[in-house]
């Protein structure tokens, strides 16, 4: 765990994110150190990938304030210059539950385009390190192939590649293992346990459990737009404060 004083590379304050009448998000604070994997739980409706979407310039708040990587994203209802936050995405990677690849082109061709276009590398250094990236996942063998003919374990761990190809300072995931078939989990699971393990800064909406209490630094439960708890794993499962959040984990847990 991360125990850096340092500034934090994320940090929420005072986030209202509302649809209509609809409150999604009341009053979010927390902070992400770098190096820290932050893994938010809770059940559905409760605001967890509002929020996330709100540290990538996704969604707009009513309220509140987002900085990340030094920058302030957004204050209030006031998104950053969408040049800068362009540039800021640079170093926010997101990886969605869809996979979101580009189905005309080949695999490699998916990992190499941003990173040309916008970090502008030759085509020739894109596609050494997409090659590398497709060993770090497991996919070597599959640069050639098309989209079409990938797994949807084997399409995820793609996005991921890509996502990382543009070498980014902090990663986002959007419950990305949701859209899977059950034995195509553990493949995504372990590409995030290696990114984890090599210190890259995370935060990780999901229903894994397993994966929270394993990997985690801190977990963060939400229910109703609020926050309800967070802390390190061992705690959150093993002595949750909050009887909603034990009432959540005896279902999650039940359940799986």
């Amino acid at each position: 765990m991360s125990t850096s004083s340092q500034q934090p590379i994320v940090q929420v304050r005072g986030l209202v994110k509302a649809f209509g009448e609809h409150v999604v998000l009341d009053g979010i604070d927390f902070d992400i150190q770098t190096s820290q994997v932050v893994v938010v739980i809770g059940p559905s409706g409760s605001g967890k990938s509002t929020l996330l979407r709100c540290c990538n310039g996704l969604e707009v708040p009513q309220r509140g304030t987002v900085d990340i990587c030094g920058r302030r994203l957004m204050d209030h209802s006031r998104m950053m210059p969408e040049a800068q936050l362009n540039k800021l995405r640079e170093e926010v990677g997101m990886v969605f539950q869809s996979f979101n690849l580009f189905s005309h082109i080949s695999v490699l061709e998916n990992i190499t385009l941003g990173p040309r276009k916008l970090r502008g590398l030759s085509r020739a250094q894109a596609e050494q390190e997409a090659r590398e990236l497709l060993g770090k996942v497991g996919l070597a063998h599959k640069a050639e192939a098309m989209p079409a003919s990938l797994s949807g374990g084997q399409k995820q761990r793609v996005a991921i590649a890509r996502a990382l190809a543009m070498k980014p300072r902090v990663m986002l995931f959007d419950e990305p293992t949701s859209a899977l078939d059950p034995e195509l989990v553990g493949e995504v699971l372990q590409v995030m346990k290696l990114l984890a393990s090599e210190g890259m800064t995370m935060m990780v909406v999901t229903h894994e459990m397993g994966f929270a209490q394993e990997v985690a630094d801190v977990v963060v439960v939400m229910d109703g737009g609020g926050i309800i708890e967070q802390g390190p794993p061992e705690q959150i499962f093993g002595a949750p404060t909050q009887p909603r959040t034990r009432e959540f984990l005896q279902a999650v847990l039940t359940r799986s």
